[in-house]
């Protein structure tokens, strides 16, 4: 009897291992896991993705604002040797402003030169690097712009 349960328990085991019912619950508790462990792959790549471009675009940021403060230091130091044309000088802020603007809209490079120490802000129509040229333009300013036109020579 012993003998017989025994085979008739083998015989089913047998059965059991080789039943398609059996084996595609098996294949599809495998293939659950699969699918999960790729889509967990998928999302792990997506937030990896995610991050880089976020910092791509900080990184971008951060370069476009240090060339715009390289690029300000540049013209800072190109402005600090030249002979500037002054066409008015003010100490109200406004003033100055409305005076600038009054010469951009004619055409010329005006600025505000706004002086350390001193409650003055300069108009300067046009700067130039050589003093010869900005001594001739003065005098034509002189005679046809502005007759009070003078020169400063920034340090």
């Amino acid at each position: 009897m012993r003998h017989l349960t025994a085979i008739f328990l083998i015989m089913i085991i047998a059965m059991a291992s080789s039943c398609k019912f059996f084996r595609e619950k098996k294949l599809f508790g495998r293939k659950d896991r699969l699918m999960a462990e790729l889509q967990a792959r998928q999302d792990s790549i997506r937030i990896v993705d995610s991050i880089k471009h976020v910092n791509d675009s900080l990184l971008a940021i951060v370069n476009s604002r240090l060339d715009s403060i390289r690029l300000a230091e540049e013209q800072q130091m190109a402005l600090a040797s030249r002979y500037n044309i002054i066409v008015g000088s003010f100490i109200t802020p406004e003033y100055a402003e409305a005076c600038a603007e009054d010469y951009l809209n004619r055409g010329y490079e005006a600025t505000i030169i706004r002086k350390e120490n001193s409650r003055f802000s300069l108009v300067a129509a046009e700067s130039h690097e050589s003093v010869r040229r900005a001594i001739a333009r003065t005098k034509q300013f002189q005679d046809t712009v502005e007759i009070d036109a003078w020169i400063y020579v920034r340090k």
